[in-house]
């Protein structure tokens, strides 16, 4: 079995750190990350840098990064403004983020769940029409930090309405880490379900040390697309003590073990990952990062 795992580090693992790296640091990590075999890569967002500071010049960043045959580059948009600039960065996928709870999602993007979704309404078929792949991630899929357990019939009815919509593929993400096993199962057969023939991936953090054992749950289940971050980096500036995201190097390691390819080579994510640790100024959460292990 063949998992793509896409590196999320250039966006949301850099997004809630203190330190803020230039572009041309920025442009490194990404370009690193290619030449670990990694081939989707969420490179860069395009919300407005007074809410996200750290994500300021996402355009510089874009004209920087390697071109290379087979590697896709992913910008994060919120609404049409988003799109637009995405477009002209030359971004090759978009994906936007639903939020599946009100309280989250208004801090989060200033909308409540319904109107976000009728922003992704207009920004996938803006993006079908100038022939850009369109995701949507569907945060706080597993529980809100304001809200508590995220019913998964509301899961579901996004889901729903995003494969109304066109998307091309629907991520299921735990934003805070409170996610087990048992969820993952439910949540993948209930959106499959409302989204017919839709490509699933996941978006797990591992706050309660549970988002590795969810990634190996989601793979039993047949999804091939996981979200990691390389060092294990990451958080939500907007959900108060989000911790970092799955490791891409651990990730890639439990893949390897249980026999799943992913064409990227650990060694050297591990080694990006304490590179990125030594320009953030902390060590890499990642265990690879300061324990090594078997390939």
């Amino acid at each position: 079995m063949r998992t793509t795992v896409i590196e999320v580090g250039p966006r949301d693992g850099l997004q809630n750190e203190d330190r803020a790296l230039p572009v041309d640091e920025r442009i490194e990590l990404i370009a690193r990350s290619v030449d670990a075999g990694l081939t989707r890569i969420e490179a860069v967002s395009f919300v407005h840098p007074k809410r996200v500071p750290q994500m300021a010049g996402a355009e510089e960043v874009m004209a920087g990064v390697p071109r290379r045959a087979g590697v896709s580059y992913i910008g994060l948009v919120l609404n049409r403004r988003g799109l637009e600039r995405a477009l002209a960065a030359g971004v090759d996928e978009v994906n936007a983020v639903v939020v599946a709870s009100d309280t989250f999602c208004m801090r989060n993007q200033g909308v409540t769940t319904a109107r976000a979704m009728d922003a992704f309404d207009a920004v996938a078929a803006e993006a079908r029409d100038a022939g850009v792949r369109c995701s949507v991630t569907i945060a706080a899929s597993f529980g809100c930090p304001f809200e508590g357990e995220t019913p998964p019939e509301r899961v579901a009815e996004i889901a729903r309405r995003a494969h109304a919509a066109g998307a091309d593929e629907i991520a299921l993400a735990d934003t805070i880490g409170v996610g087990v096993p048992a969820q993952v199962r439910d949540l993948t057969r209930r959106a499959r379900a409302a989204a017919p023939g839709t490509p699933l991936r996941f978006h797990f953090h591992n706050t309660r040390n549970t988002g590795y054992a969810n990634a190996l749950a989601a793979v039993d289940e047949g999804v091939t697309a996981l979200d990691a971050s390389t060092g294990g980096f990451g958080g939500c500036p907007f959900a108060p003590a989000a911790t970092g995201n799955i490791a891409t190097e651990d990730l890639l390691y439990a893949l390897h073990r249980s026999g799943v390819t992913t064409g990227a080579d650990m060694d050297a994510v591990a080694a990006t990952g304490a590179w990125l640790g030594e320009r953030l100024g902390k060590p890499a959460p990642a265990l690879l990062g300061r324990a090594g292990g078997f390939g």
